[in-house]
């Protein structure tokens, strides 16, 4: 697990602490919008200057007297961001000087003991330099004025940031040995409970939850080392929604986007389902962006205490999710509760089988037997006078298993047969949790 110092950007909603995250971390990471309260969560991004680095993480804005359900999470979620940073960094709009609000964060950062630099953003033009004087009577240092948005200053910002960090840690310095990280997507529909079982996985106050569809705007990066040694890094999604249910079209897009990339960058995806609402929709929709992105797969079955229950509920539930999501009828399919954690912990185990098997190569000549005898029980398709003719089939890739199948004529290769072949695939070597892709190349005639 990484072992970067933390930066934290903190400060009253708006000041432009996700436009200064953006451009530092080099891509849009953050949503950027000029309305209060868009950033929710802490949203991490690993940095590079002048050869240190440092993961700055981004927080939500900070309203200290606000006893709104999702902005008083967001000043908890600020809160821990304080308490894990080595650096904060304490932004303040040039534009609008001084506020009571700003006061209350300071003294909030005071109490912290933590290095702070204090930084008064949106200095766009020479006329508000004058400004910065008023910041001393924070009591926090010298201010450091930039414009994030022309990107002014933020060289002298990334300089005073890296003096303050600690020095250099043994596991900072090589960490060439470290296990490969499972990227882990949890993905579903709004309020299913995706970050109720990231913080039951994590086993701490990581994401900010409530009932209030929609919470998770952006997708959120955890690094995380399991028990057994195993690492991960768990990407808490937005909730994908129907396009009808959306109610601000610009933000909805960009979380839209972010689970979509979070998908393709995945090793495995954790569809979350409400167990009330059994597969609607719009989680076949989620799951074919997951089939189309060949990505290996895990279907957990939320709020598994709410059904009612008795003999072979729990079978004919399965039965009914495969039947919905016939096109992933390889998935295993977990049934928990992330509110009062059943099973839950049988979540990363079956993340970890589901990426084994996404990663398993077959040995080229034990593929073939198993390919020979296919074709042996059931006789490859014949269309217009002309059988189809597999002479050779090899192991392409892993992420999702790939193979190369060598015929006669790509023409003749029914999807019926296709699919025959990979389930002989399937109950010859497992591949439980992740797609298969086949690739068909014709073989020339002269070597017919």
């Amino acid at each position: 697990m990484t072992s970067k110092p933390l930066v934290a950007i903190v400060g009253r909603p708006n000041v432009g602490k996700s436009t200064f995250f953006n451009k530092i971390a080099g891509h849009r990471v953050a949503i950027v919008e000029d309305i209060p309260g868009v950033t929710r969560d802490r949203i991490y991004a690993d940095v590079e200057w002048t050869g240190r680095e440092f993961t700055l993480i981004d927080t939500g804005g900070i309203d200290p007297r606000s006893d709104d359900v999702l902005l008083s999470q967001m000043r908890r979620q600020a809160e821990i961001a304080i308490d894990m940073a080595d650096v904060i960094c304490f932004f303040c709009d040039a534009r609008d000087g001084q506020t009571n609000d700003d006061e209350e964060v300071a003294t909030m950062l005071r109490r912290a003991h933590k290095p702070v630099l204090l930084v008064v953003n949106k200095l766009d033009y020479a006329g508000l330099n004058d400004v910065l004087y008023e910041y001393y009577t924070l009591g926090l240092g010298e201010p450091i004025g930039i414009s994030a948005a022309n990107m002014l200053g933020l060289g002298d910002l990334l300089e005073e940031i890296v003096k303050l960090l600690p020095p250099k840690s043994k596991e900072e310095e090589d960490e060439s040995d470290a296990l490969h990280e499972i990227q882990l997507a949890l993905v579903g529909r709004p309020n299913v409970g995706k970050s109720s079982l990231t913080n039951k996985l994590l086993g701490q106050e990581r994401v900010m939850v409530s009932n209030i569809p929609g919470t998770t705007r952006d997708a959120i990066d955890t690094h995380f080392e399991s028990a057994s040694g195993s690492r991960y890094n768990i990407i808490d999604t937005a909730g994908i929604r129907r396009k009808r249910a959306v109610e601000d079209a610009t933000l909805e897009r960009y979380s839209v986007l972010r689970a979509i990339a979070a998908i393709r960058r995945c090793d495995v995806a954790l569809l979350v389902i409400d167990a009330v609402d059994g597969v609607t929709e719009q989680d076949t929709k989620i799951a074919g962006i997951i089939a189309d992105e060949g990505k290996a797969v895990v279907i957990v079955v939320n709020k598994w205490d709410i059904p009612e229950k008795e003999t072979g509920t729990l079978e004919k539930y399965r039965k009914k999710v495969l039947e919905d999501l016939k096109f992933m009828d390889y998935a295993p399919v977990l049934f928990i509760s992330a509110l009062t954690g059943q099973r839950v912990g049988n979540v990363l185990e079956a993340v970890d089988q589901a990426y084994a098997q996404a990663s398993k190569r077959v040995p080229t000549g034990l593929l073939n037997d198993v390919m020979g005898d296919a074709q042996i029980a059931l006789q490859p398709p014949m269309t217009g006078g002309r059988r189809l003719k597999i002479y050779y089939a090899t192991q392409l890739s892993v992420c999702p298993p790939t193979f190369a199948l060598f015929v006669n004529d790509e023409a003749l290769m029914h999807f019926a047969y296709q699919r025959y072949l990979e389930n002989q695939l399937r109950k010859a070597f497992g591949f439980s949790g992740t797609p298969l892709r086949f690739v068909l190349r014709e073989k020339s005639k002269e070597n017919d």
